[in-house]
């Protein structure tokens, strides 16, 4: 399906993503940055933060981006890496991915440029976008265009917009272990039935389940994320007094946002020169009766304990 192209009123180039149904996406040229994607509804499934900074080079916090990390390194998550930074370009030559007849898309491409990215080694990384019918996909691709192995770091950051993130649970990260970034990377095990909310999180849980469940009450509507060949999973929320410090985020921007974030931290990702690749996201909206599984449906549904 076609996507349409036009310049944004910060000036920067935005594509259009519409399906027949009635859903939308907005992608930016500018960081290959998702930064709305709407229902048939025209409800906003995304969060955008209140004082983003549109003006590059600055990274825009919100929507949905790709965090490819320096190479070697685990780094820390609030370094969001090169390519959040970066204008992409249309790719005009997506194969091996085929397009498919039910999914609007749009591939783009961005290639390494030696000291511009500020990395020894030379990359191709591609971004297939797609929608359809309560649905939106991301496949990244990263291909080793050098002459030696690499290994990197990767993450999708995903802004999920909610409600209230005081009424929001996480299911399907139960019993875990996490480094947490809050107490200087230590390893823990998860132990309660589910991810709930009263303060600030900022942790990495390790061997995740290929799909997890971000269940909004007071909106009865759930995210499922299924992603693969990205087995953590990012869980973050500044809260108030973190939030305040971030001068790109509103006062109030952590009550209505939650950073649910497909990656691989734990084990960098190792490519052979000609190497490539490929990861896999797909996020989608179902009614709150929707359980992982490992819970019993009644305690979702009616918050029986």
């Amino acid at each position: 399906m076609p996507f349409n192209i036009y310049h944004d009123k910060h000036g920067l180039p935005r594509i259009i993503l519409t399906e027949p149904k009635g859903s939308s996406a907005e992608v930016l040229l500018y960081g290959g940055q998702v930064v709305s994607w709407k229902n048939e509804r025209k409800e906003e499934l995304l969060f955008m933060s209140s004082k983003g900074n549109w003006k590059q080079p600055k990274a825009i916090r919100g929507g949905i981006s790709s965090c490819f990390l320096r190479f070697g390194d685990l780094g820390s998550l609030e370094q969001y890496g090169f390519t959040r930074n970066r204008m992409w370009s249309l790719d005009r030559d997506p194969s091996p991915l085929p397009p498919s007849d039910n999914q609007s898309s749009v591939d783009l491409i961005l290639k390494s440029t030696g000291v511009d990215l500020k990395t020894p080694r030379s990359f191709e990384f591609r971004l297939r976008i797609s929608i359809s019918p309560g649905k939106l996909i991301l496949i990244p691709r990263v291909r080793n265009t050098d002459n030696k192995a690499f290994s990197f770091t990767f993450a999708l950051c995903n802004y999920l917009s909610v409600s209230d993130i005081s009424e929001v649970r996480i299911e399907g990260l139960e019993t875990l272990d996490y480094f947490d970034n809050l107490m200087n990377r230590s390893r823990f095990t998860e132990q309660a039935d589910a991810i709930t909310f009263d303060g600030e999180i900022d942790r990495v849980y390790l061997r995740s389940p290929s799909k997890i469940a971000i269940i909004d009450h007071e909106k009865k509507r759930t995210f499922v994320l299924q992603k693969n060949a990205m087995p953590d999973a990012v869980v973050w929320n500044p809260w108030d007094r973190k939030g305040k410090t971030l001068p790109d985020l509103g006062v109030d921007d952590y009550k209505f946002m939650i950073c649910m974030n497909s990656a691989a931290i734990e084990n960098p990702i190792v490519l052979k020169p000609s190497e490539e690749w490929k990861g896999y996201q797909e996020i989608s909206t179902v009614s709150s009766s929707y359980c992982s599984g490992q819970l019993d449906p009644l305690k979702v549904l009616y918050g029986l304990h």
